[in-house]
């Protein structure tokens, strides 16, 4: 079950059957099943918070994503930043909403197994994003 659930923000305009159907696919190509997925919208103030307490870093971030997958069946919370993703979607010239959707899948990718914070890890997040964006 995917849930959409807001703190302190406005639920964005997100079509959830349609996502729903665009995450399940996305994780189906990587071999994996949705289990419990939690989307929980927020401010900056609350992804700083959420960033300190829980990983003891000190910024703000458009993602945090926490994983209690078992084996092929993905599970977890991700938390977003609403104002961390229209900045991002500004700073880089893209509609808010695919930026939005760019971040609701980055954390599915992370779920399914891909990571970006190695070398050359980046290049390949963004190419899965990419990949998934083009099936929605």
């Amino acid at each position: 079950m995917i849930s959409y659930q807001t703190e302190g923000v406005k639920m964005p305009a997100i079509k959830k059957r349609e996502n729903n159907a665009w995450i399940k696919s996305v994780a189906a190509s990587y071999g994996k099943k949705v289990g419990e997925i939690a989307y929980i919208f927020c401010s900056d103030e609350k992804i700083l918070k959420v960033n300190q307490d829980y990983l003891q870093h000190d910024y703000y971030t458009d993602i945090i994503t926490f994983d209690y997958s078992e084996e092929n069946i993905i599970n977890g919370d991700l938390f977003i930043s609403l104002d961390t993703v229209r900045t991002n979607a500004e700073q880089v010239g893209a509609p808010y909403d695919e930026e939005l959707h760019r971040v609701i899948i980055h954390g599915i990718l992370h779920l399914c197994g891909i990571n970006d914070k190695g070398p050359g890890e980046r290049e390949i997040m963004e190419a899965a994003e990419n990949k998934a964006l083009q099936m929605r």
